[in-house]
């Protein structure tokens, strides 16, 4: 029999509703569940089982009164700990918000809670979304299910670790540069990056605006798209989101006639033989099904990491220019401005945030900005329109995930630049502001996951689904649950 801690999303709100189970013992199931766990996988920053029961005690009095409380009704979702949250912490995984607590919900949640889901808890994260890895919290990096001596990526590595063990059915990321889909890569499940403005930003606390973006984890794509359902659509209080939503229901229908794009230049030198082989029966079973395949050409695609790292660290040098001790952030000590300044500052950010600020701030200052900022705005516009080009002749893009599997904690910590070129293959759909998903697509020789990349035209979300949902039925396997933390060992040896 299926614990309730394995069933999917779709299927908890569904037996929820028709009062085949109550929200309380579905709660129970995942709480038992994460008081085991986590401590080994550190997935969550706040986690109070209390709240958890409380929320799920009004879902069921929701019931017995006769209303439905929503399409999420009693499901889980964790929280990515740099969207604000009323009554829970919001620490962006920084030192420097160690004792934030919002006064306000985030658009998202407001829309989770009106969709009768569970707030489970706040997920670690590199702090400020700065990271690959999760190695950048100022609380201790979390880990990766499938192999405890491994990241689960960054910089929402909590909320794919807490989704691959089982702690949630559901969690949000935020996507930067790729931190929902490499995490999904690197953990086996379903990370999705919808277009830039599908989903609002209000209460999302930033890093680089013109790049951030909400998204859903999930172990399968149904509940994916049933959570990135919740959360679309406009928000007066965020000017750039958009009044697309998805469609009551999914799209259907065969995949003959539909042309997928094989860029080239995203199997070029740095990519493993296992991911290789992985994405390449991948685009097999799309033929199986009807797809036809095509090369093309992205030859922007060696400049997507110099553009990016010149964009979001500007972008971050003057969001966190407001943690000065004095408006945001915990204060340090000195006897004027400028020492409380230094000091706030100094001690509140880990390296990485302080990397990145530097890299931005010079970018931006007088007698660079157009040498640097300028020029790269101008390449960003120009890969944009390289890909709005590709996509008049494709229909979707198909690539890898990210360009190895889950490498060892500390593996890259010392050397920033190899850890920024986990992004390689995620920063184009950034860039542009394009949607993308990462599904699993096999395992390495060693037995962890490989992930595999779509990416579509803007409000493409639905082609996306469709695509996604086909190659999942046509190689579905039953979820392979990662063995016990008690044990360490590497899983499905």
């Amino acid at each position: 029999m299926t614990a309730l801690w394995q069933e999917t999303a779709t299927e908890l709100a569904r037996k929820i509703r028709a009062r085949e189970v109550t929200a309380l013992e579905v709660a129970e199931s995942f709480i038992e569940r994460t008081l085991r766990w986590n401590d080994s996988v550190r997935a969550f920053l706040h986690f109070e089982p209390e709240d958890v029961r409380r929320q799920a005690r009004a879902i069921d009095r929701h019931l017995e009164a006769g209303h439905d409380p929503g399409p999420l009704a009693g499901v889980p979702v964790a929280i990515k700990d740099n969207i604000s949250t009323v009554g829970m912490p919001t620490t962006c995984g920084s030192r420097m918000l160690d004792t934030y607590t919002p006064p306000y919900d985030a658009g998202v949640i407001d829309r989770l809670r009106e969709a009768g889901a569970i707030l489970f808890g706040k997920t670690n994260m590199d702090e400020f979304a700065m990271g690959s890895s999760t190695e950048h919290s100022a609380f201790g990096p979390s880990r990766n299910p499938c192999n405890l001596e491994r990241t689960p990526g960054g910089s929402s590595g909590g909320s794919a670790a807490a989704v691959a063990a089982g702690l949630v059915p559901l969690a949000f990321g935020s996507d930067t540069g790729g931190s929902i889909r490499q995490p999904a890569a690197f953990c086996g499940i379903v990370g999705m990056k919808p277009t830039y403005g599908m989903v609002s930003r209000y209460g999302l606390v930033a890093f680089a605006s013109s790049l951030d973006q909400i998204g859903p984890f999930a172990r399968n794509v149904q509940d994916a798209r049933l959570l990135l359902g919740v959360i679309v659509g406009h928000d007066a209080r965020d000017a750039t989101s958009s009044v697309r939503g998805l469609a009551a229901e999914p799209k259907t229908g065969s995949l003959r006639g539909l042309r997928v794009g094989l860029p080239v230049e995203y199997f070029g030198e740095g990519i493993s033989a296992d991911v290789r082989a992985a994405v390449g029966a991948a685009q097999a079973v799309l033929q199986r099904l009807g797809a036809e395949v095509v090369e093309v050409k992205l030859k922007l695609t060696k400049y997507g990491i110099p553009v990016y790292y010149i964009v979001a660290p500007s972008e971050a040098s003057s969001n966190l220019a407001r943690y000065d001790g004095m408006r945001f952030g915990e204060r340090g000590e000195g006897e004027n401005c400028e020492q409380v300044f230094a000091n706030t500052r100094g001690e509140g950010f880990g390296a990485e945030v302080k990397r990145r600020i530097l890299l931005g701030t010079f970018a931006l200052s007088s007698g660079y900005y157009d040498a640097y900022y300028g020029r790269a705005q101008k390449v960003r516009a120009a890969i944009r329109a390289e890909l709005e080009a590709t996509f008049r002749d494709v229909d979707l893009l198909l690539t890898p995930t990210t360009p190895s599997v889950a490498f060892e904690l500390g593996a890259k910590i010392d050397d920033p630049l190899a850890m920024y070129m986990n992004d390689i293959l995620t920063v184009a759909a950034n860039l542009a502001g394009i949607p993308a998903i990462s599904l699993p697509c096999g395992r390495s020789r060693e037995g962890m996951p490989i992930g595999l990349q779509l990416m579509a035209p803007r409000f493409g979300e639905e082609d996306l689904f469709l695509v996604a949902r086909a190659y999942e039925s046509e190689t579905s396997t039953p979820y392979l649950w990662p063995a016990d933390p008690e044990s360490r060992s590497r899983p499905h040896e």
